[in-house]
């Protein structure tokens, strides 16, 4: 839906490195619903507050392209670092501390009624003290809040402050500067992965369910990653939160097992899978790990552990006995750290691209519109024939 770039704002010492995340309206390539979804995300970035989130640094727009940058994070992302380890697998010790960063980050969200829909390795980011954020809000949207549910959540000892107005004007000055050596980044490559394309399943998108005393709605938007969506997402139900607590459970089975548990051959298998095979547990024992995600990836959302009870739910289980979800941070170490040196080498390649004639983040999506030479050659001889 975008590119992304490594950018360093020069006027800090040392130099603050930042990703800017820029969305060309106009691409052939572009999707009809990708402007109301970049907006929608820089909307939803701006009302975060919480330290496993991101906050928006700043957002820019000229008639071409609409960029906004938050805080870069060294460490890569989850399924990297699970691919980076020798047997492909966390420790029973390391998926308990994601996972209580990732709720807490959760119960933020649906504090404030966003319901997440886009759980999944890839969009979990490690940050440079080893803490982990969630990023891409593209497929989040709104849900009126459970009337039932109390909302309560657990953010880190330290909030975040939001984005200071120098921050604000800096990054205002980095991307509307006068002259090319303003602009300058390095692009980062993304996993990919297979994303559901959004379709309207049934009219109205919203519809109310329940008794006056536990009314919810729920959206019919077919969206999400195939081996990460739910049963109800599947059958077009419609769904609310607990799809983020179905994907908290394939992810939990994917840190724990090396793979996603209902993964078919084709998408189609993949579904049918989803709806009627229950997870496997090979060659674990039954342990409060494995009665978690049984819990997690119930079929029906309305027996799935968070549906009634949301994130203090799921917090209550018997896996996250002894968590002091108040005070995480002065009570659990980070399983892994970002090295230093390659913090360091990012921000020495910045320096040395800085020192040059810099990078135009206008030019570089003008470059791509323009036809290559080898294209034009080839369309004259294919006139000329």
């Amino acid at each position: 839906m975008g590119t992304v770039f490594l950018v360093a704002d020069r006027s800090a010492s040392p130099a603050s490195l930042y990703a800017l995340k820029v969305f060309e309206k106009h691409s052939p390539n572009t999707k009809p619903d990708a402007d109301r979804r970049a907006r929608w995300e820089v909307s939803v970035l701006s009302r975060l507050s919480h330290s496993y989130l991101p906050c928006l640094i700043g957002s820019a727009e000229t008639s071409e392209l609409l960029a906004w940058a938050v805080p870069f994070c060294p460490g890569g992302d989850l399924n990297t670092l699970r691919y980076s380890l020798s047997d492909g697998v966390f420790s029973t010790a390391a998926i308990r501390f994601y996972l209580t960063e990732i709720i807490s980050a959760m119960a933020h969200l649906h504090s404030l009624g966003i319901v997440y829909r886009d759980l999944k390795p890839e969009n979990v980011l490690i940050q440079a003290d080893g803490h982990v954020t969630l990023t891409d809000f593209d497929l989040s949207r709104n849900l009126p809040k459970k009337q039932n549910v109390p909302q309560v959540f657990s953010p880190r000892a330290i909030p975040i402050e939001p984005a200071s107005k120098q921050h604000r004007r800096n990054f205002t000055r980095i991307f509307f500067g006068s002259s090319p050596s303003e602009y300058f980044g390095e692009q980062l490559k993304k996993a990919k992965s297979a994303r559901v394309s959004p379709v309207s399943k049934k009219r109205p998108s919203f519809t109310s369910h329940g008794s006056a005393n536990d009314m919810y709605e729920r959206s019919f938007s077919f969206v999400g990653t195939e081996e990460y969506v739910s049963p109800e997402v599947v059958r077009g139900d419609g769904h609310e939160f607990a799809v983020d607590w179905w994907a908290l459970g394939v992810l939990t089975y994917e840190m724990a097992y090396g793979k996603t548990p209902f993964k078919g051959r084709n998408r189609k298998e993949t579904f049918r899978n989803v709806l009627t095979r229950q997870p496997e547990f090979i060659g674990r024992r039954r342990s409060e790990l494995t009665d978690l995600i049984g819990k997690l990836l119930a079929k029906d959302p309305s027996k799935r552990l968070g549906f009634a009870g949301g994130a203090e739910e799921v917090k209550a289980h018997p896996f996250f006995s002894g968590v002091k979800w108040d005070s995480l941070d002065e009570v659990m170490r980070p399983p892994y750290l970002p090295p230093i040196e390659d913090l360091e080498e990012e921000t020495a390649a910045l320096d040395s691209a800085a020192a040059g004639e810099g990078f135009d983040v206008r030019e570089y999506f003008r470059q791509l519109s323009e036809p290559s030479p080898a294209m034009d050659q080839s369309s004259s001889a294919l006139t000329e024939f």
